[in-house]
């Protein structure tokens, strides 16, 4: 069984591999999603954009916070 590093709710920072245009700052952790090839994934949202990602967990870094 895979565990996820991350909560729904976390804030962390995302690193898009190859060509993705993503904003820099935050993302919220908006749900845990299953594991895939590389491990577990998450959907994650930044302010900046109106719409969510999907990340996998070797493309996120903790921030530390938690945000309702």
């Amino acid at each position: 069984m895979t565990t996820h590093k991350y909560k729904v709710g976390q804030m962390v920072g995302f690193a898009g591999r190859g060509p993705v245009r993503a904003p820099r700052g935050d993302y919220k952790v908006v749900a845990q999603l299953p594991a895939d090839g590389r491990g577990p994934q998450y959907r994650v949202k930044n302010k900046a954009e109106p719409h969510e990602r999907i990340a996998p967990e070797d493309e996120l870094t903790a921030s530390g916070s938690f945000s309702g």
